[in-house]
C-alpha cells in the first residue's frame, strides 16, 4: 500500500522514520549522581546495559542507585528480532576474573540495586549459570546491604542451572517472557519458549518461595491487549510476584517492527488488572523497561507494600542510597578495586575450579558439545 509520500509501508505497520508518540520522549540523563556513576564506570572498565541499550530511563534508575550490568560477554548465542545483542558463537569463552572482577567493582559504587542479566550462552554446559551465582556470591561477601536481581536466560529448560541461580541466594530471580504467545515464535529465537519460560519461573519460585520472581512483556509487537492480559495471568500462575510492561521500540530497520503504540491510558489499564490479579507490584508504562526504577520497585512491593506513601518510598530510597555510599567507601578503603593482583585472582580460581572430590576440574566439562 503506497503511503502519500510515496512510500510503501504494510497498514499498522512502523515507518522508519514516523515520529514517536509525545509520550515517548524523555529528558536527557543529568544530575551530580548521574555524572559520578558513569565517571566511576568508566573507572573501572565497566559498561552497563542501561548505556548499551540506550534505555530512555537511565536517568532515574542511576539517581536511586539501580544499575544493570551484562555477563559473560556481549555475544549471544540466540537471535530474537527484538534485541540488537550481537548474535554468535562465543564457543566457550569464559572470563574466570569476571565475578572478582565485577563484584568489586560494583561493590565500590553507591549503587542500592544491582540487576545482573546475561547473554544466552548455550555453548555452556551450564548455559552460564555457575558464573553468574558466583558473581551473586562474591558480592554479597563484599556488600551485605546491596539487592541483588539476576535476569537470566532459559538455560534451555535445564532446571539444574536454574537452581544453580536460585541458591545464589538474590533476592529477585527475573526471566522475560517478552512476548505474548502468539508472537513467541515470530519473535524470540526458536530455542526460547512460551511455555518453557513459565516452567522457569514456576521452577524458581517452587525452589526459593520466600524470594521474588519478576517477569517482563513488550507490548506494540503485533498483540492485542486481551493476549495481553492472559500472558498476565499465566505469569501469576506461574508464581511471578513482580511483571513489568513497556513498549517495543525497534533497535533498527532488520528488527521486527512496531506494530502501534501502545497509550498511557491503555498501560494503566494493565497496572490496574495486574493488581486486580494479586501481582506484588506492576510496573506499566510506555517507557518501563524490565529493570525499570528496580529499587523503588522492591522497597514498594516487599519494604512497604505496593500502596506505600510515595514520600515515604522516597525516603526510604534516599537512606539506602546514603547507606550505599557508605557502604561502598568501605569496600574502597578495604578491597580496593582496581589493584586485583595476577596470584589473587590466580588462587580465587584455583578454589573455584577444584571439584568436590578436590580434584580440577577440567575445562572441556564446561562446555555443551
Amino acid at each position: 500500500m503506497g503511503g502519500t509520500d510515496g512510500t510503501c509501508y504494510t497498514p499498522g505497520m512502523e515507518r522508519r522514520f514516523s515520529p514517536k508518540p509525545p509520550w515517548l520522549k524523555v529528558r536527557a540523563p543529568g544530575g551530580d549522581t548521574y555524572h559520578g556513576l558513569k565517571k566511576t564506570l568508566r573507572k573501572l572498565d565497566l559498561y552497563t546495559v542501561c548505556e548499551e541499550a540506550r534505555c530512555p530511563n537511565v536517568g532515574e534508575c542511576w539517581r536511586e542507585g539501580t544499575a544493570t550490568v551484562m555477563l559473560l560477554g556481549d555475544v549471544c548465542t540466540r537471535g530474537c528480532r527484538f534485541c540488537a545483542v550481537n548474535t554468535g558463537n562465543p564457543r566457550g569463552a569464559v572470563d574466570p576474573r569476571e565475578p572478582e572482577h565485577v563484584a568489586r567493582a560494583i561493590a565500590s559504587m553507591g549503587l542500592t540495586y544491582v540487576v545482573m542479566t546475561m547473554v544466552n550462552r548455550d555453548d555452556l554446559l551450564d548455559g552460564g549459570a555457575g558464573q553468574v551465582a558466583a558473581t551473586v556470591e562474591r558480592l554479597k561477601e563484599l556488600r551485605s546491604d546491596i539487592l541483588i536481581e539476576t535476569l537470566v536466560g532459559d538455560f534451555r529448560g535445564h532446571m539444574s542451572s536454574v537452581d544453580t541461580v536460585v541458591d545464589a541466594a538474590p533476592h529477585v530471580f527475573a526471566h522475560n517472557i517478552e512476548v505474548v504467545r502468539s508472537q513467541t515464535r515470530a519473535i524470540r529465537d526458536a530455542r526460547c519458549g512460551y511455555d518453557q519460560t513459565l516452567e522457569v519461573l514456576r521452577h524458581a519460585k517452587e525452589r526459593a518461595p520466600e524470594r521474588l520472581t519478576k517477569s517482563s512483556i513488550m507490548v506494540g509487537i503485533g498483540e492485542t491487549d486481551e493476549e495481553v492480559l492472559t500472558c498476565m495471568r499465566d505469569l501469576r500462575d506461574a508464581g511471578v510476584d513482580i511483571v513489568t510492561l513497556g513498549q517495543y521500540l525497534r533497535p533498527s530497520p532488520k528488527h521486527a517492527a512496531v506494530d502501534r503504540f501502545v497509550t498511557p491510558e491503555t498501560f494503566e489499564a494493565y497496572r490496574k488488572e495486574g493488581q486486580a490479579m494479586g501481582f506484588a507490584y506492576v510496573a506499566s508504562g510506555p517507557l518501563v523497561r524490565s529493570s525499570y526504577k528496580a529499587a523503588e520497585v522492591f522497597v514498594r512491593s516487599v519494604l512497604l507494600g505496593p500502596e506505600a506513601d510515595d514520600a515515604e518510598a522516597e525516603r526510604m530510597v534516599a537512606e539506602r542510597v546514603e547507606r550505599a555510599r557508605t557502604e561502598a567507601a568501605r569496600v574502597q578503603r578495604e578491597h580496593g578495586t582496581t589493584d586485583l593482583t595476577e596470584a589473587h585472582l590466580a588462587s580465587r580460581l584455583v578454589a573455584d575450579r577444584r571439584d568436590e572430590d578436590g580434584s580440577f576440574v577440567p575445562a572441556d566439562r564446561l562446555l555443551r558439545r
